[in-house]
């Protein structure tokens, strides 16, 4: 059965529509790993280090809520991909995509948390290119798109990429929000850039910076397992929040 572009937006309501109601799968990406330290310290800590200590405790906080099921890009210190961590969270299921950083700036003097979600010129290369795309079976929602004229394609995928932005700017103004309310920011906070891990046209995704390595008094604060703990609970609550969980 083939779709006019006037049923595209029918279809993929439709589809969500069925889909049985769930758990929420976070999926929690640490940033770096392995052979990959990411930043380096003013102590020389590493970012890799830091970071998966932080995503741990959050995962934790988050698994004993009801209806949340936490899955970790890496629960090891070992080197993923980033294609690979987008793979691991669309094979999960995934209804949310955190990736979780710390910056290290060459402005020694500056310091705070900061938000990115994927930036508009990069979405639009992005559905772009996916909608290109020869085989396109279970590209989004479960939706065989393999019989679809390439203009019904591009309208679905483009549909899909367009509610997963906006779900993705909401958790992004959250995680401002809830960060905003505890630690510095780095500027206003919310930025966006073309990240590979948060491509993925399905998964509202976001990109946390948890402040500053570069920034000898903020660095200290992360390496410090109580700050990890705050740091985590943020982040526990703003996806909470995101979800209504809280105020």
């Amino acid at each position: 059965m083939r779709l006019t572009a006037g049923g595209a937006l029918a279809l993929l309501a439709g589809s969500a529509a069925a889909r049985p109601r769930r758990e929420h799968v976070i999926v929690l990406d640490a940033g770096h790993g392995g052979i990959d330290p990411g930043a380096i310290g003013v102590s020389g800590v590493y970012e890799k280090d830091v970071v998966f200590a932080v995503t741990r405790e959050a995962a934790r906080l988050l698994d004993a809520q009801r209806g949340f099921k936490v899955v970790l890009t890496r629960d090891s210190d070992e080197f993923v991909a980033l294609r690979e961590r987008v793979r691991r969270a669309r094979a999960a299921g995934a209804s949310l995509f955190l990736s979780i950083h710390a910056d290290a700036l060459p402005n020694a003097s500056m310091r705070g948390a900061s938000v990115f979600t994927l930036s508009e010129k990069a979405s639009d290369k992005l559905a772009e290119a996916l909608a290109a795309r020869e085989n396109k079976v279970d590209l989004i929602a479960g939706i065989d798109l393999s019989q679809q004229s390439p203009e019904v394609s591009s309208i679905l995928i483009d549909l899909a990429r367009r509610q997963t932005t906006n779900d993705s700017i909401r958790l992004a103004r959250t995680l401002v929000r809830e960060l905003g309310r505890n630690v510095p920011l780095l500027r206003d906070g919310l930025h966006s850039a073309g990240f590979a891990v948060l491509k993925a046209p399905d998964v509202p995704s976001a990109l946390v910076e948890t402040g500053c390595l570069s920034n000898r008094q903020e660095e200290k604060l992360l390496r410090s397992p109580s700050y990890q703990r705050k740091i985590a609970a943020i982040l526990a609550r703003a996806i909470e929040a995101h979800f209504g969980r809280t105020a």
